[in-house]
């Protein structure tokens, strides 16, 4: 088992304010649902971004992501720029894309941030492939794969894991079991909870790992990458929880408050700032210059969004694919 990484003073503001970068956007992003700037389905990140920040960091430019509809905190992660993203929420063709996509589909080629995929567990077969195509090109890239355990009962799932063993593609499975799926316990769902050991199943490596933790993440991420990196898929479980509801529609009558704020005391920003303050590299100074280089920033993503333009009726359908055909007159 590697050692954690040592979180001196950089590595710890930098993880804490790409976590707090999230969570405040996201906050953000609640207001604006309300306001009716944000429509449709709206997932958000609260509570998980410790996955996003921890994994991502341990990532090369080259090497490819595939997200679930709750992208926004991948996305971030990744580095795509605040502004196009929530220009994107909004619709604005300045969006990453183009204001086609929206909330569950944001996709960014050149940092090969491949999705926002809304069907469940419909990512993973395109990570499949993708890790496949570096393969067969000789390239020394690996891709990741986000998905929630509610992906887990889909049949894609076990044929992806499957053919990704057999072929020995470049591939880490990032399972984010946040517990619920879209509302159902994972003990109600699944007859084995070790969603690791389905992965074991298939003959690959696979760990379990404390989602609420940014550097334990960060630390399985390396292993992982370098395993896939050498040639071989593995998977990560990360036990995480989104504080928050499945969507903006969800009455979350599945759990019960207190559950909620147990979960609370996890929260990946409060971990990783009493690591900093124990240790020594982070102070109350460091955390409020955070906070306010942060409201700064999604300020100005906002502004960006609502300067923004929207595409003209008469483009809608370019980038629509089936053929037009001349209607009979009688």
């Amino acid at each position: 088992m590697t050692a954690l990484p040592a979180l001196d003073r950089p590595l710890a503001l930098a993880l804490y304010r790409e976590m707090l970068l999230i969570r405040r956007f996201e906050e953000r992003c609640v207001e604006l649902y309300g306001a009716g700037k944000i429509r449709g389905f709206l997932h958000l990140y609260d509570g998980e971004e410790a996955v996003a920040v921890g994994v991502m960091r341990a990532l090369e430019p080259h090497d490819a992501i595939v997200a679930t509809y709750r992208e926004h905190g991948q996305a971030l992660a990744r580095g795509l720029p605040l502004g196009e993203v929530m220009a994107e929420l909004f619709g604005k063709r300045e969006g990453s894309s183009g204001g086609r996509g929206g909330s569950m589909h944001v996709f960014d080629a050149k940092r090969r941030f491949f999705g926002g995929n809304a069907i469940v567990g419909g990512g993973i077969p395109v990570a499949v492939g993708l890790a496949l195509a570096d393969k067969l090109l000789g390239r020394e890239n690996v891709t990741v794969c986000f998905f929630g355990e509610g992906a887990v009962a889909e049949g894609e799932f076990h044929e992806s894991l499957n053919l990704a063993s057999l072929w020995r593609v470049p591939v880490v499975f990032v399972c984010e079991n946040n517990l619920y799926a879209m509302g159902s316990a994972l003990d109600i769902d699944e007859a084995e909870t070790d969603i690791a050991a389905k992965a074991r199943g298939y003959r690959m490596a696979a760990e379990r790992v404390d989602g609420m933790d940014v550097v334990a993440v960060l630390a399985a991420a390396r292993r992982a990458v370098d395993i896939a990196r050498k040639g071989a898929p593995c998977l990560l479980e990360m036990r995480t929880y989104r504080f928050r509801a499945h969507s903006m529609f969800d009455a979350q009558g599945y759990r019960d408050k207190d559950e909620i704020e147990r979960w609370r005391e996890r929260d990946p920003l409060h971990v990783v700032a009493a690591a900093g303050k124990a240790s020594g590299v982070l102070h109350d100074e460091d955390l409020g210059a955070a906070e306010e280089s942060v409201r700064r920033a999604v300020d100005e993503a906002v502004a960006f969004a609502e300067r923004g333009t929207w595409e003209p009726v008469e483009e809608l359908t370019r980038h629509v694919t089936a053929p037009r055909t001349k209607r009979r007159t009688p």
